[in-house]
């Protein structure tokens, strides 16, 4: 009889714990759900999402050329390739890729070839290779050029400047150029950084903008057509329910990584400021899990480059001694010691600043190993702060020396912006 009473008494227990774990699941899955829900109800409509729903009307009936990436996908994660090669109303007739390629399979700097696309049978016109403008022979065909692309918010990051040359072409051969707008992943009201000095003008740097801009693509087309004076027949299809505010993962949409070295939010809100890096000796992480949140070379010393940056006690970001070793590009196969880069508020982070010290201090601890290049001149838009980096000048000294340009961009910044 005891012996009864305990095994009832346990499968009491048993199924008492079953009932409140059950219970907590389905609580928890509700909790989920409303989750889901919520991320949802501030899901927005892209540009391409507005294109097919509401103003078809631009490209129906019209041999149409499209430059795009595989970021080119609506809210439900289908490419604009498909989409447009696919609707009986559009004739999509060539295709144009930028950078890494319109499949994305391409490295940083790779030249890219025409091709015939396999999926549609289309053309395929790189704008990275022997041209980086479409000539008149790659718009034979075309009656309006669409432009869907996602940028990363940060000046030298070239997608933008292949939007400007193709608007510049657009505009010479009298075809309309459409921009289907996205979000800026770093938000949209921070703006940071030197403005470009003119006579340091390239392809990593085309046009008088702070490294941060704080600007979508379609507000830097406005700026860029009026501006500087490019004049093309410009239509922006513009977003639904994007806040300037809202960082990429607060849009409810996933994530897909622009080039091969981007691979997630985290790479692009370091990036502004890490890709400085990229204008050294140093290695900025490419050929790693952790492109721009890497940044070592064999001649650091970790713990000390750790302790040297998180004594500065910058805002939102703290620095790992890390090694590691590069699969290609700087220091391939070789192994490396430098820092992890993690952001620990990105609302207080300041990338660009960050970076600049970064720099500094590599340069400050390291003077007979690190080199700066002429390209991180490019980089940072003008010449006076690697002198200055080399003569001892402080960040916050190169900080109040543009801040004059920086506010007069934002007032000219504020009469293209569209949300």
């Amino acid at each position: 009889m005891k012996k009864r009473l305990i095994a009832l008494l346990t499968a009491m227990l048993v199924l008492s714990t079953l009932t409140v774990a059950f219970a907590d699941h389905d609580k928890g899955n509700g909790k989920s759900q409303d989750h889901n829900k919520h991320r949802k109800g501030h899901e927005i409509s892209l540009g391409v999402d507005v294109l097919l729903d509401e103003q078809k009307h631009l490209i129906e009936g019209k041999r149409v050329g499209l430059i795009t990436n595989p970021t080119g996908v609506d809210k439900g994660l289908n490419s604009i390739v498909d989409l447009l090669h696919n609707d009986p109303d559009v004739e999509l007739t060539a295709l144009y890729g930028p950078e890494h390629g319109v499949r994305g399979d391409a490295q940083a700097g790779q030249y890219v070839e025409y091709y015939i696309d396999e999926v549609t049978g289309l053309p395929v016109y790189s704008l990275y290779g022997q041209t980086r403008k479409p000539t008149p022979e790659m718009l034979e065909n075309v009656d309006v050029l669409v432009f869907d692309i996602q940028d990363v918010g940060t000046r030298f990051y070239t997608y933008i400047y292949t939007m400007a040359l193709a608007m510049e072409a657009a505009e010479e051969q009298d075809i309309p150029f459409i921009v289907l707008d996205r979000p800026n992943p770093l938000g949209g009201e921070k703006v940071e950084g030197p403005v470009l000095d003119p006579e340091f003008a390239s392809f990593v740097g085309q046009y008088a903008i702070p490294l941060r801009h704080g600007m979508t693509v379609g507000e830097l087309a406005k700026l860029f057509n009026a501006e500087f004076g490019i004049g093309a027949e410009l239509t922006v299809v513009e977003m639904k329910k994007w806040k300037r505010k809202s960082y990429f993962d607060e849009t409810g949409l996933p994530f897909v990584l622009p080039s091969p070295n981007m691979p997630t939010l985290e790479t692009a809100l370091a990036y502004p400021g890490t890709a400085l890096i990229e204008g050294t000796n140093v290695s900025e992480g490419r050929g790693t899990t952790k492109p721009f949140e890497l940044i070592g070379a064999p001649f650091i010393n970790s713990t000390e480059l750790a302790a040297e940056l998180n004594a500065l006690e910058l805002p939102g970001v703290s620095f790992r001694a890390a090694s590691f070793t590069p699969m290609f590009s700087k220091h391939a196969d070789t192994l490396s010691h430098g820092i992890q880069v993690h952001i620990t508020d990105r609302d207080d982070y300041k990338p660009v600043e960050t970076g600049l010290h970064i720099v500094k201090t590599i340069h400050d601890l390291y003077p007979e190993d690190v080199t700066l290049t002429s390209f991180f001149d490019n980089l940072i838009g003008n010449g006076w702060i690697r002198e200055g980096i080399e003569n001892g000048m402080s960040v916050e000294e190169m900080k109040a020396e543009w801040e004059e340009e920086l506010k007069a961009f934002k007032d000219v910044r504020k009469r293209y912006l569209l949300y």
